[in-house]
């Protein structure tokens, strides 16, 4: 993960709010707290970073449920 790109930024606020919540994270909360930890982010960046998550991390990432994300470590 590149924190020098915009969603390697995002990834790294991703991963921040799941390890702050072990019982998960739902999609519109989690869309809404990047949103708020950083304005100039665009929503449609943000929305493909979450929409690609499972796909991207998936030795880090599972969803136990529809629209919830949680960390595998949590499992």
């Amino acid at each position: 993960m590149d924190k020098s790109t915009i969603t390697g930024r995002i990834y790294a606020i991703i991963f921040e709010l799941l390890e702050k919540q072990p019982e998960g994270i739902r999609w519109t909360e989690l869309l809404s707290k990047i949103k708020e930890s950083d304005k100039s982010f665009h929503p449609k960046t943000v929305n493909g970073c979450v929409w690609k998550l499972i796909e991207k991390f998936p030795d880090k990432v599972y969803k136990p449920s529809k629209g919830l994300f949680r960390l595998l470590k949590y499992k």
